[in-house]
């Protein structure tokens, strides 16, 4: 975890907590339908916390990793470490089998949970038999830019289209200096190398969101059904960290990760050219993206429907939104005291805007108050 940042947003927010003493306790808040508590307090500022304590599990995806880790810290010290919310990142599959198996208080997740039949589960359902028979929500909280990282020696700027990149993660294009590659860095000295890839191994929220984005930009060179399953070319690493560690070790190599990995490790990423123009990565360029996403859940429940293809000019399109999945309704009051807690810190402007130091990109304004309005509305 980067702890600078930690530090420095713990010491904001609480100095922001300092202006906490007459809260209303968390509970069965009425919806919000405006972003603000009830009484007229804005939820996306951090000042508005309670600090109730006892305990949260949690787990699911890595690609939020760095990034609660961030807020898990800044939350205690704001709050005094009156609580203790533990985080283990198993990855997005195993985080949803935990909370519809009752084994955590709320799981992270880069896909929202699913409505139609696979392997025999329904999520909603099973989610729902959790939840005391209420329903459970996807709310979005963490955006994730998928960054193309790349070992190319001599190579420090990379363009590739949706429909290339498919070919080199799909396995039709081999080599480091494939004219379809070339065509699109011109000038640039490729290597008469093969191309090594790295995948995924274990189920991931990464691998589902880097392959529906394949799918939906690719122009039909992309043909596997998107999922948490890699089902393309390379060698398979241990989730976020193991393809990380993979592009770092191996020369002539390639894989997809989470944005804060790559910079962690300090690796180049690719320019995606979408038809606009190629985009570098930043978390405006991504956050240009995540405002072209439409809101296909009902009511509190906000799962998004991204727009992968035909982005804007200056729209990162490979990205992912991890979700906190929660009950809407069904967990003992002092759990979801805490929750509520947590999560409107979470989701406030001050650590939206924190996670951008470590490789994140902030919510767009409209979405926060959405999900602010979520939050409040949890029973």
């Amino acid at each position: 975890m980067n702890r600078p940042t930690a530090s420095r947003l713990a010491k904001l927010a609480a100095v922001a907590a300092l202006g906490t003493l007459s809260l209303a306790a968390c509970g069965s808040d009425p919806v919000a339908t405006n972003g603000s508590e009830p009484g007229g307090s804005t939820s996306s500022s951090s000042s508005n916390l309670a600090c109730p304590a006892g305990s949260l599990t949690a787990e699911g995806s890595t690609a939020q990793g760095n990034a609660i880790a961030e807020i898990i810290s800044a939350y205690g010290s704001a709050c005094s470490d009156k609580a203790t919310i533990e985080y283990n990142g198993t990855g997005s599959g195993a985080g949803i089998k935990s909370f519809y198996n009752g084994l955590v208080d709320f799981a992270g997740s880069d896909s929202a949970l699913k409505s139609e039949e696979k392997d025999g589960v329904v999520e909603t359902d099973k989610a729902k038999q959790r939840c005391q028979g209420n329903e459970a929500w996807n709310i979005p909280m963490v955006v994730g830019p998928i960054a193309v990282a790349y070992n190319v020696d001599g190579v420090d700027k990379l363009v590739l289209t949706p429909e290339v990149l498919s070919g080199i993660f799909n396995g039709t294009i081999k080599t480091w200096d494939d004219p379809k590659i070339a065509a699109l860095n011109d000038g640039v000295t490729l290597p008469k190398a093969n191309i090594t890839v790295f995948f995924r191994s274990d189920e991931s929220g990464t691998t589902e969101n880097f392959t529906k984005f394949l799918s939906g930009a690719g122009k039909g060179a992309w043909k596997q059904e998107p999922g948490k399953k890699w089902t393309g070319t390379g060698e398979g690493k241990n989730k976020s960290s193991g393809v990380a560690q993979g592009v770092t070790s191996t020369k002539n190599s390639i894989s997809y990760m989470e944005w804060s990995y790559a910079r962690d490790n300090k690796l180049k990423t690719a320019q995606i050219d979408n038809g606009a123009g190629p985009v570098e990565l930043t978390g405006e360029a991504v956050a240009e993206a995540v405002a072209e996403a439409k809101v296909k859940g009902t009511g509190n429940d906000l799962a998004l429907d991204i727009k992968y293809a035909d982005t804007a000019k200056g729209a990162y399109p490979a990205l992912l939104v991890t979700y906190e999945i929660v009950c809407s309704k069904g967990l003992d009051a002092g759990k979801t005291a805490l929750v509520k807690d947590f999560l409107g810190f979470f989701a406030s402007s001050e650590s939206q805007k924190s996670l951008e130091e470590i490789g994140y990109a902030p919510l767009p304004a409209q979405l926060q108050t959405k999900v602010t309005a979520s939050i409040a509305a949890i029973q």
